[in-house]
């Protein structure tokens, strides 16, 4: 249950969570929750907020959850079986992603391939192909050398000197956006290399993503979620693979496995912080410091539930993130195919809205309304769950 209650804590900052916390801070324009919003907003570049673990959180978390799921395939069907519907499932959620991304409402190529469940996909592909067939030290060192290998490339393989991305364009090119032919021609142009950089559209994975990706990109010439970086995503649910891997040693008691959790975090933490010196916490290119501190925090969070939900059996408190955990990826579908926004301000906006900015104090409405948007998506989790309707993949 405790796995549940995590997932569904993780979906819920996805599902508006973040939006509520950035309404209020409006509200009470104080220090603490300025400080708290600006912890709901993604890294610009380079460093370490709690939204930027809200993603690699996921991943870990289909991880630890596939170790449960295809043990108990591998058990009933054997490995070929379980290695089939781990591609299936794969294939699935890829193809969900295409969908969430607009992929029948734009013509090729303006299609983005790669996206937030495209990435769950391949790397749940690839963590799930090796928890079938590998045994659990050769996992670990998969992971270990996926983290040096991407490093290697990053840091040594020498890319052209000019930044792909659209603020460094700006500058050479003025306020007008450049054409494609135009960054073609900067970039076949320059014949002046680097090594070792990582700054916006100056990294090995930023220039892969720009000659190799096909279809529309998130960042126009290079996608967060793209090729290259797809490697160390595949380490991140490995490590959680190997968390679920300890949770279900039946040669080890709770609190054994608890300390185990939280001495792995705490390593994970230490080691991706000293890294991230000279290799920066990235997460729109997911160096490979980024991936240890992203599962360092991932590993501390189920060891906190683990240890509530599981062990001390304080289960009151974490049942709408239960309701949210069985149904992650219908709520996620859900909250882009309807506009649970528009429909919250039919409820919550207009003269309401505008009664609560007069009569409470401004930005009241706002927060109300985001408050409402929450409400009804974690009001369809709890329908849903009432109901036992769980739509997998």
């Amino acid at each position: 249950m405790s796995l549940d209650a995590l997932r569904g804590f993780d979906m819920l900052w996805i599902l508006g969570a973040d939006a509520v916390v950035q309404a209020l801070a409006k509200l009470n324009d104080s220090a603490p929750l300025r400080l708290l919003a600006g912890q709901v907003d993604h890294s610009e570049w380079a460093g370490f907020r709690f939204y930027d673990l809200i993603f690699p959180l996921f991943v870990f978390i289909a991880g630890v959850s596939l170790v449960f799921s295809v043990s108990k395939t591998i058990e009933q069907h054997g490995r070929a079986t379980a290695a089939r519907r781990i591609l299936v499932r794969a294939a699935i959620l890829f193809l969900l992603g295409i969908l969430y991304n607009g992929g029948l409402t734009h013509a090729w190529p303006g299609v983005r391939l790669m996206g937030v469940l495209q990435r769950t996909a391949l790397a749940y592909a690839a963590a799930g192909l090796l928890f079938c067939f590998v045994r659990y030290r050769f996992r670990c060192a998969t992971g270990a050398l996926l983290l040096a290998v991407y490093w290697a490339l990053l840091t040594f393989v020498p890319i052209r000197n000019v930044a792909i991305d659209r603020s460094a364009l700006a500058g050479r090119f003025g306020p007008a956006t450049p054409t494609t032919e135009q960054v073609r021609q900067l970039y076949a142009g320059t014949a002046d290399t680097v090594t070792g950089r990582y700054e916006p559209g100056l990294n090995l994975a930023n220039h892969l993503d720009y000659l190799w990706l096909p279809g529309a990109k998130y960042d126009t010439y290079w996608d967060p979620e793209g090729l290259l970086s797809t490697l160390p995503a595949i380490a991140t649910c490995l490590l959680g693979v190997m968390a679920g891997c300890q949770l279900r040693r039946g040669d080890r008691t709770q609190r054994q496995k608890l300390y185990r959790l939280l001495l792995s975090g705490a390593i994970c933490l230490i080691l991706g912080c000293a890294w991230g010196t000279q290799f920066p916490v990235i997460k729109k290119i997911w160096t490979s410091s980024f991936v240890l501190v992203a599962g360092g925090c991932s590993l501390l969070l189920l060891a906190a539930f683990y240890y509530l939900v599981d062990i001390r059996q304080w289960r009151g408190w974490c049942q709408p993130f239960v309701w949210i955990g069985l149904n992650p990826i219908t709520l996620y579908l859900a909250s882009a195919l309807v506009d649970f926004g528009r429909i919250a301000a039919h409820l919550a906006g207009g003269s309401v809205a505008a009664i609560l900015d007069a009569h409470l104090a401004a930005g009241a409405g706002d927060f109300v309304l985001a408050l409402v948007t929450l409400g009804l998506l974690v009001g369809l989790a709890r329908f849903l769950y009432l109901r036992k309707v769980f739509l997998r993949v």
